[in-house]
């Protein structure tokens, strides 16, 4: 059975066999890989209206266990301030966190999650992780193991690179 990849390297076989390219392989794979799983997990999102830096802001928030600045959150979700600023004022008067300004800087605040914001992001990381597994199930347990070693290995090497 072929993928679509398999099929682009034949063609490229065909008409340049003096090309070695089998990195397109594994980067084509991967490419295709992170878009399907884009739409999928988006879909989950969209059931919770919310899109992926909501999710991703939220997720920070729940985790962490105790307030952030806005600072930590941007270096969380890599994110610039400016696009932070928006991303938590429409999150707030959404009424999914709240900021408590600080008491030494007028300037600085720490990001909460309200009530409703934790309801929110523990129903949504619920069906999330479930839709993970669902997208997963193809591998088995030793299968997903290796590929996320592979993986870890491949982004130890590269992130470096991420701006």
């Amino acid at each position: 059975m072929q993928d679509h990849v398999d099929k682009l390297l034949l063609q490229w076989q065909e008409h340049r066999p003096d090309l070695d390219c089998s990195p397109m392989g594994v980067i084509g794979r991967m490419y295709r890989g992170h878009k399907i799983m884009t739409e999928q997990i988006n879909q989950v999102f969209k059931k919770f209206g919310l899109i992926q830096v909501e999710f991703d802001i939220l997720a920070s928030l729940r985790r962490s266990g105790e307030p952030l600045t806005p600072t930590q959150l941007y270096h969380t979700v890599m994110l610039t301030s400016g696009a932070m600023t928006t991303r938590l004022d429409k999150l707030e008067q959404r009424g999914f966190i709240y900021r408590q300004p600080s008491d030494n800087d007028r300037r600085s605040c720490t990001v909460s999650l309200t009530e409703s914001g934790q309801a929110l992001i523990d129903q949504a990381v619920t069906a999330h992780v479930a839709n993970e597994h669902r997208m997963l199930a193809v591998l088995d347990k030793d299968e997903q193991t290796e590929l996320a070693n592979l993986l870890r290995k491949f982004l130890l090497a590269h992130e470096s690179n991420l701006k």
